[in-house]
């Protein structure tokens, strides 16, 4: 009984990857992510602590809006830091 031919594979090659670059953020998304941190807490232990004595009482409960809001913009500022 004839043999059948053994095709050749050709040698495998992966697939071209992407450039090695690192992307680096620029310095101030972290101090700007940790200034809003840092603000946002400080406005609400002000609040807390104050007792209604400082200017911005007059903003009552909204207060810990302002000051969460701070916090929640450090978040969205840390989603741009590599």
């Amino acid at each position: 009984m004839p043999k059948s031919r053994v095709r050749k594979k050709a040698a495998y090659t992966p697939p071209p990857t992407r450039s090695a670059k690192k992307r680096v953020s620029p310095p101030w998304v972290g101090a700007l992510m940790v200034g809003l941190f840092l603000i946002g807490i400080i406005w609400l232990i002000l609040f807390y602590v104050s007792n209604n004595s400082v200017p911005v009482s007059a903003l009552g409960n909204w207060n810990l809006l302002v000051g969460f809001g701070f916090i929640v913009a450090g978040f969205g500022v840390s989603t741009q830091w590599r």
